[in-house]
């Protein structure tokens, strides 16, 4: 008998231990997670991207040649039209230099053309027929590169624009090639965006695009793409150019301006879903969300295909889920395949911050 009663206290104690366990590990494997429901986007999709008016045409000009300056009739700000005189290099030098190689032109041209003649008639051999044509072609070069010199000390607005800067000012020396004058077109102007690679891998589906300027924000501005950079910059983003279409008249637009760029994308074959972004994980370079089941509580693992993150934190999914369905939306990490979860109420509209 006291064999038997050691027994029985022993399964008892046994026995206690192990319920105590077991609803100790199912009350530990039963964690409270917060859920939403995947809802219908639509069948389109834009998105928006910060942008900055420029010139069309943002030039430094300068001489060909070197030299003094004689006059810099402009100063900053100034609109100028295209041919207008901008700088002038004193040009006497190569006045001289002009006169001196025309002289020597008229010369030779008037032997070579004695000698080709006597050669038709084959009064010179043909080797000094030869020297005649060569010399001439030798002195008619210098004597159009001396007067293109000469044209080149007149530096002409090569459009309607804006002076940006004026570099140099008369008396001063200048080489050839060194900037004198930046100038900015006055008539065009292009808006200049970045976007992420996730972007750029499906500029195929844009459609097309708008703008929004910051000073004007009632009117729409319809854009043309001019390119798409094909290496990104160093914040590896791409840059997009666009040229500003139909601009109503009255509006004045200058080189600074912000904008919002719109590019709108061809419409999906598949319908478009909206979940949380905090409800998706990574693993193994694929996106999944883990899936409710309300009936036995139950979560399951279900691999989707992210197409856009918004502003308000959703993201936009073209496959993996359905509208309706309930996802995990916080505490996705600690999350296993088939767990048993809670859901986190809702906290009521008159108890704000949860304190009751």
């Amino acid at each position: 008998m006291k064999k038997l009663a050691i027994i029985l206290l022993f399964g008892f104690i046994i026995c206690f231990f192990s319920c105590h366990t077991q609803k100790y590990e199912r009350e530990k494997s039963t964690l409270t997670v917060k859920i939403d429901t995947v809802r219908m986007y639509g069948n389109e999709l834009s998105v928006s991207f910060p942008g900055r008016i420029k010139a069309a045409e943002d030039v430094n000009l300068a001489f060909r040649i070197s030299g003094t300056l004689l006059k810099v009739p402009v100063d900053a700000g100034k609109r100028v039209k295209k041919g207008d005189l901008l700088a002038e290099i004193d040009p006497r030098d190569y006045q001289v230099q002009l006169s001196a190689t025309e002289a020597e032109y008229k010369q030779i041209k008037a032997e070579a053309e004695r000698v080709i003649q006597l050669y038709r008639k084959k009064s010179v051999p043909e080797n000094e027929y030869d020297k005649a044509v060569y010399g001439l072609q030798q002195i008619t070069a210098k004597y159009e590169a001396h007067k293109n010199a000469l044209s080149d000390t007149r530096l002409l607005a090569p459009f309607d624009g804006y002076i940006q800067k004026k570099l140099y000012d008369k008396e001063e020396t200048v080489s050839a090639g060194m900037p004198v004058i930046s100038m900015i077109s006055a008539n065009q102007f292009e808006l200049e965006i970045h976007i992420p690679v996730s972007d750029y891998l499906r500029q195929q589906q844009f459609r097309d695009y708008t703008a929004v300027l910051e000073i004007i924000p009632d009117h729409t501005f319809p854009l043309e793409l001019i390119d798409i950079a094909r290496k990104a910059n160093a914040n590896q983003l791409y840059t997009m150019r666009f040229r500003l279409t139909k601009i109503p008249q009255g509006i004045n637009l200058a080189a600074g301006m912000t904008a919002e760029v719109t590019i709108h994308y061809l419409p999906e074959e598949s319908v478009l879903y909206r979940i949380p972004v905090s409800a998706v994980f990574e693993k193994d370079g694929n996106s999944y969300i883990w899936i409710y089941d309300a009936t036995g509580k139950r979560i399951s693992v279900r691999q989707i295909t992210p197409v856009e993150i918004l502003k308000d934190g959703q993201l936009i999914v073209s496959a993996g889920v359905k509208e309706g369905e309930i996802v995990v939306s916080a505490g996705v990490h600690s999350l296993e395949e088939g767990m048993v979860v809670d859901i986190l109420p809702p906290v009521s509209e008159t108890n704000i911050g949860g304190v009751l």
